[in-house]
């Protein structure tokens, strides 16, 4: 099996798109980039819910482009190391979350689920979407099945 790409470290797209780094862990890159982002919500998490997820949505937004442009540049697509989707996923799933450490590793541990797991309709939008588009969908969807998830243990 041959290695992966590296990412140009000097370039601030792939930084951000490798989640500064995180992304390079040589194991389990998704689950090393996904606790990365944790720090990230902790700074956030006191923002007013509508400022927290126009933000989240424009990391989003932002994370189309440069995940797309990171997996162009290193001839890869959605390759291990992108974590900024990891990130913006996370994000969404912690999104209102109650207070307390069990709330955020119910979340962090939910997401990972969905995102290696990849239960419908995540998986076939992974297959069928492709670009920077598609690295971002899929843990977008993976957030919002595991928001639902917090939020039906929070209320329900």
């Amino acid at each position: 099996m041959s290695e992966l790409p590296k990412p140009d470290w000097t370039n601030p797209v792939h930084l951000l798109a490798f989640g500064m780094g995180s992304g390079a862990a040589p194991k389990a890159p998704g689950t090393v980039g996904t606790l990365a982002a944790i720090p990230l919500f902790l700074g956030l998490r006191h923002l007013p819910p509508e400022a927290y997820i126009v933000l989240v949505a424009a990391m989003f937004l932002v994370g189309i482009w440069l995940c797309g442009k990171t997996s162009r540049d290193l001839g890869v697509h959605d390759h291990g190391g992108i974590v900024w989707d990891e990130w913006v996923g996370l994000l969404v799933t912690l999104w209102m979350i109650p207070p307390g450490w069990m709330w955020l590793v119910a979340g962090f541990l939910l997401f990972r689920l969905f995102d290696i797991l990849k239960p419908w309709p995540i998986g076939w939008l992974d297959r069928r979407v492709s670009g920077g588009f598609g690295i971002m969908l899929d843990d977008l969807v993976a957030g919002l099945l595991a928001l639902a998830v917090v939020q039906l243990g929070q209320y329900g």
